[in-house]
């Protein structure tokens, strides 16, 4: 059995100290679960995702770790690969 990204993401985000240290790097950590999720949903690997993109395994471990920022470019490229739509979006506090 798979647990999707999201569920992680709430099991979490219950414990103050990941919810701290999540608040401090946020932007990465969002796309991070963003990358996640969508391959998630379009029932690919990394492995798959990565071919189907043009980069390695490893870059998008990385970009899932939030470890690496991925460019626009690329966020296109995961975005088609796994039909999805790329959205940028600016919340006020």
């Amino acid at each position: 059995m798979t647990i999707s990204v999201q569920t992680l993401k709430e099991r979490w985000s219950r414990d103050p100290a990941f919810r701290k240290a999540y608040d401090k790097v946020s932007p990465e950590m969002e796309i991070a679960f963003a990358i996640a999720e969508a391959r998630h949903r379009a029932k690919l690997t990394q492995a798959q995702l990565a071919e189907k993109i043009g980069s390695s395994q490893a870059m998008v471990a990385r970009w899932e770790r939030g470890t690496t920022m991925p460019s626009k470019k690329s966020l296109a490229k995961v975005a088609q690969a796994t039909g999805s739509r790329l959205r940028v979006q600016l919340e006020a506090d």
